[in-house]
């Protein structure tokens, strides 16, 4: 587990967490898929925070865009849950900083995290 330490240590912030966008860095820096991540630092006694989604963290989002809503909740199962996943795919198409304030800001439910912190979450405290 050194190894791990050493890696993941470099990429913490100020807080002692890996925040999210961070874990697929240290995912390729170790030679695993990113949903080992989450795993390999709750093993290390580490959080992983600041989802790009806002699942969780203390990040800063825009106002939601209804157009990209719009785009989001095409692919978004009968109870308007998508996996993180088609969320990352999509923000090709504009920006991450853009899907993330939109799911943030509406009542669509992040699934199956890319990085193993979560499968399900609730919208508790979530504006919708």
């Amino acid at each position: 587990m050194s190894k791990e330490i050493d890696i993941i240590s470099k990429y913490l912030d100020e807080n002692g967490k890996l925040p999210c966008i961070k874990g697929f860095v240290v995912a390729s820096k170790l030679g695993v898929s990113p949903c080992e991540i989450g795993a390999i630092t709750k093993e290390l006694g580490i959080r992983v925070t600041d989802c790009e989604l806002g699942v969780f963290g203390n990040l800063e989002f825009l106002d939601k865009d209804e157009e990209i809503y719009s785009q989001i909740i095409k692919k978004a199962n009968e109870s308007k849950q998508i996996e993180c996943k088609a969320l990352w795919d999509e923000a090709k198409k504009s920006s991450l900083k853009i899907v993330g304030s939109t799911v943030k800001n509406s009542d669509i439910e992040v699934v199956y995290c890319q990085l193993g912190c979560f499968r399900t979450r609730s919208h508790s405290g979530r504006k919708h």
